[in-house]
Order: C-alpha cells, then structure tokens, then sequence
C-alpha cells in the first residue's frame, strides 16, 4: 500500500535550518508528482511546495519562496524540503504528499520559536 514517511522535524529557533526529507513506497514514485503541505494548529491544510516528476519544475507559496527548496530523488523514492531562515509563522506539521493519488503521511512536527 501506499506508504509516505516524513521525518526531520524538530525546535528551532528563528533563522535557524531544518531539512525533511519523505520516503515514499508502495507506488512507481517516479510516476508522480509531489508536494509538501502543512497545517497549523486550528487551520486547514496550506500548500507549501510541489515538483514535478524530472525535477525540472518547482512551485512554492509566496511565503516562502527564496528560503525553501523541494527535492527529490526517484532512485532513492525521497523528496525533501530544505527549509532555510524559519519563521515562527513556518510553524506546523508538515507533511509530503502525492495530490494526484490523494495520499499523504503522517507529518513531522515544526516548531520555530525563541
């Protein structure tokens, strides 16, 4: 079955760096886009970040274009997130997902916070 499994989450202090990465089974990864999603306490799910199949296409929200960058590496069926400069506004639980197969895991816990 489908299986997504962030990690790397953690406290961080404002301007600090974290990276999450995903692994991903039970489907041709390779096949499908991915992206990373996040939700803060009380509020619904926010899209953070998507990239296509060959890497080549990247989006990210506005709040977070120049410090985030997605990644993937189909070989290794990973896609990660390097998050750079966090905010206290990037807290929440993050999580990787396949829009297009409507699965996603079971999150990683950010927290920035002085």
């Amino acid at each position: 079955q489908v299986q997504l499994v962030e990690s790397g989450g953690g406290l961080v202090q404002p301007g600090w760096s974290l990276r999450l990465s995903c692994a991903a089974s039970g489907f041709t990864f390779s096949d499908y886009a991915m992206s990373w999603v996040r939700q803060v306490p009380g509020k619904g799910l926010e899209w953070v970040s998507d990239i296509n199949v060959y890497s080549n296409i990247t989006y990210y929200k506005d709040s977070v274009k120049g410090r985030f960058t997605i990644s993937r590496d189909n070989a290794k069926n990973t896609v990660g997130l390097q998050m750079n400069n966090l905010k206290p506004e990037d807290t929440a639980v993050y999580y990787c997902a396949s829009q297009t197969l409507g699965f996603w895991g079971q999150g990683t816990q950010v927290t920035v916070s002085s």
